[in-house]
Protein backbone atom coordinates (compact mmCIF):
# COMPACT_ATOMS: atom_id res chain seq x y z
CA UNK A 1 0.00 0.00 0.00
CA UNK A 2 1.61 3.41 -1.26
CA UNK A 3 0.70 6.44 1.08
CA UNK A 4 1.43 10.06 0.68
CA UNK A 5 2.46 12.17 3.52
CA UNK A 6 2.15 15.89 2.50
CA UNK A 7 3.65 18.52 5.20
CA UNK A 8 5.08 22.17 4.76
CA UNK A 9 5.40 24.28 8.06
CA UNK A 10 6.45 23.73 11.15
CA UNK A 11 3.79 22.30 13.31
CA UNK A 12 3.03 19.95 10.59
CA UNK A 13 7.03 18.85 10.76
CA UNK A 14 6.42 18.35 14.42
CA UNK A 15 2.71 16.50 14.30
CA UNK A 16 3.60 13.98 11.65
CA UNK A 17 7.23 13.06 12.60
CA UNK A 18 5.74 9.48 14.48
CA UNK A 19 3.66 8.71 11.98
CA UNK A 20 6.16 9.35 9.29
CA UNK A 21 8.33 7.58 11.48
CA UNK A 22 6.29 4.66 11.80
CA UNK A 23 4.84 4.12 8.07
CA UNK A 24 8.41 4.19 7.07
CA UNK A 25 9.09 1.19 9.36
CA UNK A 26 6.16 -0.18 8.78
CA UNK A 27 6.97 -3.30 5.70
CA UNK A 28 3.18 -3.31 4.64
CA UNK A 29 3.87 0.43 3.64
CA UNK A 30 5.71 2.54 0.79
CA UNK A 31 5.54 6.26 1.78
CA UNK A 32 6.23 9.03 -0.48
CA UNK A 33 6.60 12.24 1.67
CA UNK A 34 5.93 15.86 -0.10
CA UNK A 35 7.10 19.01 1.60
CA UNK A 36 5.49 22.10 0.30
CA UNK A 37 8.06 23.84 1.78
CA UNK A 38 5.79 27.05 2.95
CA UNK A 39 8.04 26.56 6.01
CA UNK A 40 11.58 26.92 3.74
CA UNK A 41 14.26 28.43 5.99
CA UNK A 42 16.69 25.95 8.67
CA UNK A 43 15.17 27.07 11.64
CA UNK A 44 11.57 26.28 10.55
CA UNK A 45 12.20 23.67 8.22
CA UNK A 46 15.58 21.20 7.60
CA UNK A 47 16.49 21.65 11.87
CA UNK A 48 13.07 19.81 12.52
CA UNK A 49 13.73 16.77 10.06
CA UNK A 50 17.12 16.37 11.05
CA UNK A 51 16.32 16.64 14.99
CA UNK A 52 13.26 14.95 14.99
CA UNK A 53 14.85 12.05 12.57
CA UNK A 54 11.92 12.89 10.04
CA UNK A 55 12.88 10.59 6.46
CA UNK A 56 13.87 13.24 3.96
CA UNK A 57 11.28 14.50 1.95
CA UNK A 58 10.81 12.44 -1.68
CA UNK A 59 9.98 16.02 -3.00
CA UNK A 60 10.29 19.35 -1.76
CA UNK A 61 8.34 22.07 -4.13
CA UNK A 62 9.56 25.03 -2.12
CA UNK A 63 6.74 27.24 -2.38
CA UNK A 64 7.70 29.40 0.44
CA UNK A 65 6.17 32.89 1.02
CA UNK A 66 3.43 34.67 -0.45
CA UNK A 67 -0.37 35.35 0.28
CA UNK A 68 -3.20 32.25 0.74
CA UNK A 69 -4.03 31.82 -2.81
CA UNK A 70 -0.93 32.08 -4.32
CA UNK A 71 0.73 29.63 -1.77
CA UNK A 72 -1.88 27.31 -2.40
CA UNK A 73 -2.38 27.18 -6.17
CA UNK A 74 1.17 26.56 -6.34
CA UNK A 75 0.92 23.39 -4.03
CA UNK A 76 -1.90 22.31 -6.01
CA UNK A 77 0.19 22.21 -9.21
CA UNK A 78 2.97 20.74 -7.65
CA UNK A 79 1.07 17.74 -5.47
CA UNK A 80 -1.07 16.99 -8.32
CA UNK A 81 1.31 16.32 -10.58
CA UNK A 82 4.08 14.36 -7.83
CA UNK A 83 0.03 12.21 -7.04
CA UNK A 84 -0.39 11.45 -11.23
CA UNK A 85 3.10 10.19 -11.01
CA UNK A 86 3.32 8.02 -8.03
CA UNK A 87 -0.39 7.11 -7.85
CA UNK A 88 -0.73 6.50 -3.81
CA UNK A 89 -3.66 4.41 -2.88
CA UNK A 90 -3.97 7.41 -0.39
CA UNK A 91 -3.03 10.82 0.66
CA UNK A 92 -2.33 12.05 4.63
CA UNK A 93 -2.80 15.39 5.83
CA UNK A 94 -2.71 16.92 9.05
CA UNK A 95 -3.86 19.59 10.65
CA UNK A 96 -5.37 23.05 9.01
CA UNK A 97 -2.38 25.19 7.36
CA UNK A 98 -2.41 25.86 3.86
CA UNK A 99 -0.54 22.02 2.42
CA UNK A 100 -3.22 20.55 4.16
CA UNK A 101 -6.04 22.17 2.03
CA UNK A 102 -4.03 21.99 -0.89
CA UNK A 103 -2.80 17.89 -0.17
CA UNK A 104 -6.87 16.71 0.33
CA UNK A 105 -8.05 19.19 -3.00
CA UNK A 106 -5.00 18.34 -5.18
CA UNK A 107 -5.83 14.19 -4.32
CA UNK A 108 -9.87 14.19 -4.21
CA UNK A 109 -10.07 15.71 -7.89
CA UNK A 110 -7.84 12.74 -9.18
CA UNK A 111 -10.26 10.09 -7.02
CA UNK A 112 -6.87 9.56 -4.30
CA UNK A 113 -8.52 9.27 -0.93
CA UNK A 114 -7.53 11.36 1.74
CA UNK A 115 -6.80 10.84 5.47
CA UNK A 116 -6.83 14.03 7.91
CA UNK A 117 -5.01 13.93 11.28
CA UNK A 118 -6.49 16.57 13.81
CA UNK A 119 -10.10 16.26 12.47
CA UNK A 120 -12.84 18.04 14.02
CA UNK A 121 -11.71 20.98 15.26
CA UNK A 122 -14.00 23.89 15.66
CA UNK A 123 -13.18 27.50 16.63
CA UNK A 124 -16.20 28.64 14.88
CA UNK A 125 -14.32 31.86 13.99
CA UNK A 126 -14.71 32.32 10.08
CA UNK A 127 -12.32 35.21 9.88
CA UNK A 128 -9.26 32.64 10.73
CA UNK A 129 -8.13 30.92 7.51
CA UNK A 130 -7.16 27.59 9.38
CA UNK A 131 -10.99 27.45 9.95
CA UNK A 132 -11.84 27.59 6.82
CA UNK A 133 -9.13 25.33 5.50
CA UNK A 134 -10.00 22.36 8.36
CA UNK A 135 -13.50 22.35 7.41
CA UNK A 136 -13.02 22.10 3.97
CA UNK A 137 -10.75 19.54 4.35
CA UNK A 138 -13.10 17.42 6.87
CA UNK A 139 -15.61 17.42 4.35
CA UNK A 140 -13.84 15.82 1.69
CA UNK A 141 -11.24 13.22 3.95
CA UNK A 142 -12.44 9.88 3.45
CA UNK A 143 -11.07 9.29 7.10
CA UNK A 144 -10.99 11.40 9.51
CA UNK A 145 -8.91 10.81 12.74
CA UNK A 146 -10.51 12.95 15.35
CA UNK A 147 -8.03 13.97 18.51
CA UNK A 148 -10.79 14.45 21.45
CA UNK A 149 -14.15 13.04 22.41
CA UNK A 150 -15.71 16.90 21.29
CA UNK A 151 -14.33 16.45 17.86
CA UNK A 152 -15.62 13.52 16.96
CA UNK A 153 -19.04 15.14 17.83
CA UNK A 154 -18.08 18.23 15.75
CA UNK A 155 -17.98 15.89 12.68
CA UNK A 156 -20.91 13.84 13.32
CA UNK A 157 -23.12 17.45 14.39
CA UNK A 158 -22.11 18.11 10.21
CA UNK A 159 -23.06 15.53 8.81
CA UNK A 160 -19.87 12.99 8.23
CA UNK A 161 -21.05 9.66 8.49
CA UNK A 162 -19.52 7.90 12.06
CA UNK A 163 -17.95 5.16 9.70
CA UNK A 164 -15.35 7.63 8.91
CA UNK A 165 -14.35 9.54 11.74
CA UNK A 166 -12.06 7.88 14.13
CA UNK A 167 -11.14 9.10 18.11
CA UNK A 168 -7.61 8.44 17.51
CA UNK A 169 -6.35 10.70 20.44
CA UNK A 170 -3.56 13.50 19.52
CA UNK A 171 -0.36 12.70 18.07
CA UNK A 172 1.45 15.35 19.68
CA UNK A 173 0.96 13.19 23.43
CA UNK A 174 2.73 10.71 21.13
CA UNK A 175 5.19 13.51 20.44
CA UNK A 176 6.04 14.79 23.68
CA UNK A 177 6.29 11.58 25.18
CA UNK A 178 9.48 10.55 22.88
CA UNK A 179 11.06 13.78 23.30
CA UNK A 180 10.28 14.43 26.84
CA UNK A 181 13.61 12.95 28.04
CA UNK A 182 15.27 14.82 25.15
CA UNK A 183 14.20 17.66 26.65
CA UNK A 184 15.15 17.08 29.27
CA UNK A 185 18.71 17.08 28.33
CA UNK A 186 19.03 20.18 26.98
CA UNK A 187 20.45 23.05 28.59
CA UNK A 188 18.70 25.90 26.89
CA UNK A 189 17.20 27.04 30.38
CA UNK A 190 21.12 26.98 31.59
CA UNK A 191 22.32 29.06 28.40
CA UNK A 192 20.03 31.54 29.10
CA UNK A 193 20.56 32.31 32.23
CA UNK A 194 17.19 31.35 33.28
CA UNK A 195 15.52 29.28 36.81
CA UNK A 196 12.55 27.10 36.69
CA UNK A 197 9.64 28.97 37.16
CA UNK A 198 10.88 32.33 37.03
CA UNK A 199 10.11 33.05 33.29
CA UNK A 200 7.33 33.34 30.74
CA UNK A 201 7.51 31.89 27.28
CA UNK A 202 6.11 33.75 24.78
CA UNK A 203 5.24 32.64 21.38
CA UNK A 204 3.08 34.90 18.76
CA UNK A 205 2.61 34.13 14.90
CA UNK A 206 -1.67 34.12 14.07
CA UNK A 207 -2.39 36.91 11.15
CA UNK A 208 -5.12 38.16 13.37
CA UNK A 209 -2.30 39.13 16.03
CA UNK A 210 0.74 39.95 14.56
CA UNK A 211 -0.74 41.75 11.72
CA UNK A 212 -2.81 44.20 13.53
CA UNK A 213 -0.36 46.62 14.55
CA UNK A 214 -2.92 47.89 17.97
CA UNK A 215 -3.28 43.66 18.46
CA UNK A 216 1.00 43.40 18.55
CA UNK A 217 1.26 46.24 20.48
CA UNK A 218 -1.09 45.80 23.21
CA UNK A 219 -0.12 42.33 23.67
CA UNK A 220 3.75 43.38 23.84
CA UNK A 221 3.03 46.23 26.11
CA UNK A 222 1.09 43.60 28.49
CA UNK A 223 3.93 40.91 28.32
CA UNK A 224 6.65 43.74 29.15
CA UNK A 225 4.48 44.46 32.25
CA UNK A 226 6.22 40.82 33.70
CA UNK A 227 10.00 40.43 34.02
CA UNK A 228 11.80 37.37 32.30
CA UNK A 229 10.24 36.89 28.64
CA UNK A 230 11.12 34.53 26.77
CA UNK A 231 10.32 35.30 23.08
CA UNK A 232 11.12 32.58 20.53
CA UNK A 233 10.35 35.28 17.36
CA UNK A 234 8.81 33.61 14.45
CA UNK A 235 10.08 35.73 11.08
CA UNK A 236 6.72 37.10 10.55
CA UNK A 237 6.36 38.31 13.39
CA UNK A 238 9.91 40.16 13.70
CA UNK A 239 9.07 41.40 10.74
CA UNK A 240 5.90 43.10 11.67
CA UNK A 241 7.56 44.48 15.03
CA UNK A 242 10.34 46.27 12.85
CA UNK A 243 7.64 47.60 10.60
CA UNK A 244 4.97 48.99 13.38
CA UNK A 245 8.10 50.38 14.71
CA UNK A 246 7.34 48.17 18.02
CA UNK A 247 11.07 46.79 18.97
CA UNK A 248 11.31 49.30 22.05
CA UNK A 249 8.36 46.92 23.58
CA UNK A 250 10.66 43.94 23.14
CA UNK A 251 13.96 45.37 25.17
CA UNK A 252 13.50 43.79 28.24
CA UNK A 253 12.60 40.53 26.55
CA UNK A 254 15.04 37.54 26.10
CA UNK A 255 14.94 37.13 22.07
CA UNK A 256 15.83 33.94 20.38
CA UNK A 257 15.28 32.23 17.09
CA UNK A 258 12.85 29.72 16.85
CA UNK A 259 14.08 27.03 18.44
CA UNK A 260 14.17 23.33 18.31
CA UNK A 261 11.38 20.90 19.78
CA UNK A 262 13.63 19.67 22.31
CA UNK A 263 14.72 22.82 23.84
CA UNK A 264 11.37 24.53 23.19
CA UNK A 265 9.97 21.93 25.11
CA UNK A 266 12.14 22.64 27.94
CA UNK A 267 11.23 26.16 28.24
CA UNK A 268 8.02 25.35 28.03
CA UNK A 269 7.85 22.87 30.94
CA UNK A 270 10.11 25.27 33.25
CA UNK A 271 7.85 28.50 32.23
CA UNK A 272 5.96 30.06 34.76
CA UNK A 273 3.33 30.54 32.54
CA UNK A 274 3.10 30.83 28.74
CA UNK A 275 1.76 32.90 26.49
CA UNK A 276 0.96 31.94 22.89
CA UNK A 277 -1.73 32.02 20.27
CA UNK A 278 -1.03 28.57 19.29
CA UNK A 279 -3.05 25.91 19.09
CA UNK A 280 -0.28 23.30 19.51
CA UNK A 281 1.47 25.26 22.27
CA UNK A 282 -1.79 25.41 24.44
CA UNK A 283 -1.93 21.64 23.84
CA UNK A 284 1.84 20.93 24.70
CA UNK A 285 1.62 23.10 28.13
CA UNK A 286 -1.75 21.35 29.07
CA UNK A 287 0.66 18.35 28.64
CA UNK A 288 3.40 19.61 30.51
CA UNK A 289 1.53 20.95 33.50
CA UNK A 290 2.07 24.51 32.36
CA UNK A 291 -0.38 27.45 32.60
CA UNK A 292 -1.19 28.62 29.61
CA UNK A 293 -2.83 32.05 28.18
CA UNK A 294 -4.04 32.32 25.44
CA UNK A 295 -4.22 35.69 22.97
CA UNK A 296 -7.10 34.69 21.19
CA UNK A 297 -11.00 35.27 21.64
CA UNK A 298 -11.50 31.46 21.18
CA UNK A 299 -9.77 28.06 20.89
CA UNK A 300 -10.37 25.23 18.58
CA UNK A 301 -8.94 23.18 22.23
CA UNK A 302 -11.56 23.36 24.70
CA UNK A 303 -10.69 20.92 26.47
CA UNK A 304 -7.46 22.79 28.01
CA UNK A 305 -10.02 25.81 28.95
CA UNK A 306 -12.29 23.51 30.40
CA UNK A 307 -9.09 22.03 32.57
CA UNK A 308 -8.61 25.16 34.11
CA UNK A 309 -5.56 24.81 32.60
CA UNK A 310 -5.72 27.57 29.47
CA UNK A 311 -7.74 30.60 29.62
CA UNK A 312 -8.66 33.10 26.67
CA UNK A 313 -7.37 36.66 27.12
CA UNK A 314 -7.98 38.17 23.57
CA UNK A 315 -5.33 41.22 23.07
CA UNK A 316 -6.54 42.68 25.70
CA UNK A 317 -3.95 44.18 27.44
CA UNK A 318 -5.60 44.75 30.69
CA UNK A 319 -7.06 41.05 30.64
CA UNK A 320 -3.49 39.84 29.51
CA UNK A 321 -1.97 40.84 31.98
CA UNK A 322 -4.66 40.08 34.86
CA UNK A 323 -4.72 36.54 33.00
CA UNK A 324 -0.79 36.23 33.68
CA UNK A 325 -1.00 37.23 37.38
CA UNK A 326 -3.83 34.76 38.04
CA UNK A 327 -2.01 31.95 35.91
CA UNK A 328 1.46 32.08 37.30
CA UNK A 329 -0.10 30.92 40.57
CA UNK A 330 -2.32 28.36 39.33
CA UNK A 331 -1.10 24.46 39.68
CA UNK A 332 -2.52 22.35 37.08
CA UNK A 333 -3.77 19.27 37.41
CA UNK A 334 -4.48 16.86 34.80
CA UNK A 335 -7.74 14.39 35.13
CA UNK A 336 -7.85 11.58 32.52
CA UNK A 337 -6.87 11.94 29.26
CA UNK A 338 -8.63 13.92 27.01
CA UNK A 339 -6.04 13.73 24.49
CA UNK A 340 -5.58 10.01 24.46
CA UNK A 341 -2.90 8.47 26.29
CA UNK A 342 0.19 8.03 23.14
CA UNK A 343 -0.28 5.74 20.62
CA UNK A 344 -2.81 7.67 18.18
CA UNK A 345 0.00 7.47 15.59
CA UNK A 346 -0.45 3.32 16.09
CA UNK A 347 -4.27 3.63 15.71
CA UNK A 348 -3.83 5.96 12.65
CA UNK A 349 -1.77 3.37 11.11
CA UNK A 350 -3.94 0.55 12.01
CA UNK A 351 -6.92 2.41 10.36
CA UNK A 352 -5.55 3.40 7.40
CA UNK A 353 -4.29 -0.29 6.51
CA UNK A 354 -7.41 -2.17 7.83
CA UNK A 355 -10.21 0.26 6.28
CA UNK A 356 -11.66 -0.07 2.62
CA UNK A 357 -11.38 3.60 1.26
CA UNK A 358 -14.02 3.58 -1.02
Amino acid sequence: MKVCSVVGIRPQYIKMSIPMLKMRADPDLEQVIINTGQHYDYEMAQRFFKELGIPDADYDLGVGSGSHAEQTAKMLLGIEEILKREQPDISVVVGDGNPTLAGALASVKIQIPVAHVEAGLRSYNWRMAEEINRVLVDHCSHLLFAPTENAVKNLLKEGIEKRRAFLTGDVTVDIVKEYMKQAEKSGVTRKLGLRRKSFILMTLHRAENVDEKVNLENILKAVSNFESVVFPVHPRTEKRIEEFELSGLTKGFVLTDPLGYADFLNLLKNASVVVTDSGGVQKEAFLVKTPCVTVRDETEWVETVSAGANVLAGADAKKIVHSIRVMKKRRIKVEGAPFGSGDASSKILEAIKRVKLN
